[in-house]
C-alpha cells in the first residue's frame, strides 16, 4: 500500500466540487478551447494552461520587460516578470480564501502581461498610431497566445486575459478573472511605490496620509490590508469586489503615483525617447517585411501588422540593441 495518493484528473475535478465555492469556475465546465485535444491523464484544463504559460517564449521574455523605470540600472528593480508573480500570489491567495479554482486564477494571472510591449506602457502609446482604435497589451496577449505563439488555451484564460485591465468592457466573465483584475492593481500600486523610494522619485512623507493610515505603514502590511478588503467584502456581496471605502483609497493613490512617478515631467523625455525608439523599428520593420522572423508571421498579416507584432515581443534590451544597430550613425554616413 503506497504512503501517496494518485490523483487522476477525474479525481481532482470530483474535487473542485466537494470543496470550490458554487461560484467557482469548475474545469470539468469550460467552454473549451479553439482545438479540440483529448484531456490529460493527471492534470485540468486549467492545469494544463498554467503550464504552457510557464514554458511559453512570451512568459520568458517578461524578465527583460520594464514595468515602471525604463531598462532600470538596480538589480531590486520590479521587472514583467517579477510584477507577473506577485500578482500571481496575491491571486492565489485571494481564491483560495474565496474557494475559488486556483489554478484558473494562476493561469490568467501569469499570463496577463505577455502582451506587454518594450517600455511599459509607453509602448502602448507608441504603437497606437499604427492601429485603428487603441494599441492594447490586453488584446495582444490574446493574439500572441492564440496566433504568434498558439498555446490552444481554454476560453476562459483567454477571457481573463482579455479583460484584466480595469478599462476593458466587457470585464472577465469569470469571478477568478476579476480576481486577477484586483491582484493585479494591489500588486503594482504597492510594488510601484517602493521602486518610486528607492529611486527618490517621492519621498515617505509624501505618500497620501489616507493610504497609510487605511492600509499601514509598509508595503506588506498594504498587501495584507487590500487582499483582506477583497476577500471580506467578496464574501458579504457574492462577488469579487472590495470594500467601497478602500477602493476609493486606492483610487487616491493610484491618481497619486500617476501624478508623481508615471506621469512626471522628468521622465518625459524618456518616455519620448522609448516611443521614437519603438515607431523607428516598427517603420523599419514595415518596409523590410522580409527581416521579420517566422515566429512572427501569421499568414494573413499584412506587413505592416508583422512588424508591429514583432516589435511588441521585443525586450527592451532586444528594442534598445536593435534599434542602435538600425539606426547609429557609422564612420561612413
Amino acid at each position: 500500500m503506497s504512503s501517496l495518493a494518485r490523483r487522476t484528473r477525474e479525481e481532482r475535478e470530483r474535487l473542485e466540487h466537494e470543496l470550490l465555492a458554487p461560484l467557482a469556475t469548475k474545469a470539468h465546465r469550460t467552454r473549451g478551447r479553439a482545438e479540440e485535444e483529448e484531456p490529460d491523464e493527471f492534470r485540468t484544463a486549467f492545469e494544463r494552461d498554467r503550464d504552457r504559460i510557464i514554458h511559453s517564449k512570451a512568459f520568458r521574455r517578461l524578465k527583460h520587460k520594464t514595468q515602471v523605470f525604463l531598462n532600470p540600472d538596480g538589480d531590486h528593480f520590479v521587472t514583467r516578470m517579477t510584477h507577473t508573480i506577485q500578482v500571481t500570489q496575491v491571486g492565489r491567495a485571494i481564491a483560495r480564501a474565496l474557494g475559488l479554482n486556483e489554478d484558473l486564477t494562476e493561469a490568467i494571472c501569469l499570463a496577463h502581461d505577455v502582451g506587454h510591449s518594450p517600455f511599459g506602457h509607453t509602448g502602448e502609446d507608441a504603437l497606437t498610431p499604427f492601429v485603428e482604435g487603441e494599441w492594447l497589451h490586453s488584446a495582444h496577449g490574446v493574439r500572441t497566445l492564440s496566433l504568434l505563439e498558439p498555446l490552444n488555451l481554454t476560453w476562459e484564460v483567454l477571457d481573463g486575459v482579455r479583460a484584466h485591465s480595469w478599462k476593458i468592457d466587457p470585464p472577465p466573465n469569470t469571478p477568478e478573472g476579476w480576481v486577477c483584475r484586483f491582484a493585479d492593481r494591489i500588486a503594482y500600486l504597492t510594488h510601484d511605490v517602493s521602486d518610486a523610494l528607492r529611486a527618490g522619485v517621492i519621498e515617505y512623507h509624501d505618500l497620501p496620509v489616507l493610504a497609510l493610515t487605511t492600509f499601514g505603514a509598509t508595503a506588506r502590511e498594504w498587501i495584507g490590508s487590500m487582499v483582506n478588503s477583497v476577500i471580506e467584502h467578496s464574501y458579504e456581496t457574492g462577488r469579487v469586489s472590495m470594500r467601497p471605502e478602500d477602493l476609493e483609497v486606492m483610487q487616491e493613490l493610484r491618481d497619486f503615483m500617476f501624478e508623481r512617478v508615471y506621469l512626471r515631467p522628468e521622465s518625459e523625455a524618456q518616455k519620448q525617447k522609448a516611443i521614437l525608439i519603438i515607431q523607428d523599428l516598427v517603420r523599419y520593420y514595415a518596409d523590410h517585411p522580409d527581416e521579420v522572423p517566422d515566429s512572427y508571421s501569421v499568414p494573413e498579416a499584412d506587413p505592416l501588422t508583422r512588424a508591429i507584432d514583432y516589435v511588441a515581443g521585443m525586450t527592451d534590451r532586444f528594442a534598445l540593441r536593435a534599434h542602435d544597430r538600425l539606426f547609429r550613425p557609422t564612420l561612413l554616413d
